[in-house]
């Protein structure tokens, strides 16, 4: 039977040999093929004390934030703070800094301005995505052909232009809206029709407890008139019981575009849109289908 001191001296030689190799720029797997060292805690017994080489250490994408999480919190951020000053998550947080001494316990008021600028960070997030994705989708519009122009302009007027009623025959174009885009594609929809401007009449309608005169200039200038040439404001009375959120500079109120001797093309209108009705349900027609 070997003595302990024989096993101690071969020890000590695979030892330096180990370390010998270690110090040569081996990496752990390369000495132990070379070493025929299989037994994992004995290549850890080998090579204790002994630092890897250089080469051999991979950089980590997460060790500045590491390092940034124990400033932080060194200096007594919660984990929901330094989240929301690095935007890692708190998992992360926790293993990289749950040696270090906890902060005081936060006030309501700490609790309730942390969770605050969290959900503000995450709305701006949220707008940029929106942004692009506006800007994606208006991009694939392209140009307009007039016929996609008609079209457009069939739709938008029977879903909010004025339409005739049992009780109200009244066959007439007559358009109103808060939205001086949509007034522009209307507008130019009637110049892709041909009608003059000659026949357009303009009515603004405004709460009476706005600008009103700032919405009369608004809409004359968006229009390309002048503000003498509106008809009369029409006023909206104001009810001190209801809580208006169209207030504001940005707060126009609407405009009304009504078109002269337009029972012609409100009938053609008519027609048109029961037409695009009819298509589509063709469309839709699985006896239509190839």
């Amino acid at each position: 039977m070997r003595s302990v001191h024989s096993k101690y001296a071969d020890f000590e030689h695979l030892r330096e040999q180990a370390v010998a190799l270690r110090r040569a720029g081996l990496s752990r797997r390369q000495i132990r093929d070379r070493m025929h060292v299989d037994n994992n805690d004995l290549l850890n017994r080998l090579l204790e004390g002994e630092p890897p080489p250089e080469w051999t250490k991979r950089p980590r994408a997460k060790d500045d934030l590491r390092e940034r999480a124990r400033e932080l919190r060194l200096k007594g951020l919660t984990y929901d703070q330094i989240q929301v000053e690095l935007g890692c998550s708190k998992s992360s947080i926790s293993l990289w800094v749950r040696d270090l001494p906890k902060p005081p316990r936060r006030t309501p008021e700490q609790a309730s301005a942390i969770a605050k600028r969290g959900w503000e960070m995450t709305m701006r997030r949220r707008e940029g995505e929106r942004q692009h994705t506006r800007e994606a989708a208006g991009a694939e519009i392209g140009d307009m052909t007039d016929r996609e122009l008609f079209l457009l302009g069939v739709g938008l007027y029977w879903s909010e232009g004025t339409k005739a009623k049992p009780h109200r025959p009244q066959e007439r174009i007559s358009f109103i809206n808060s939205d001086p885009d949509m007034i522009d594609v209307f507008l130019a929809w009637l110049d892709l029709l041909g009608v003059s401007r000659d026949r357009l009449r303009f009515h603004v309608h405004v709460h009476e407890s706005a600008n009103v005169s700032a919405a009369e200039d608004f809409w004359a200038a968006r229009v390309g008139v002048g503000k003498e040439e509106l008809n009369k404001t029409t006023l909206k009375r104001h009810n001190p019981r209801t809580n208006r959120k169209n207030v504001g500079d940005d707060y126009h109120g609407c405009l009304n575009v009504r078109v002269l001797q337009s029972a012609e093309l409100y009938r053609r209108v008519e027609g048109w849109w029961y037409g695009i009705v009819g298509a589509t349900a063709a469309r839709s027609d699985p006896s239509n289908r190839t």
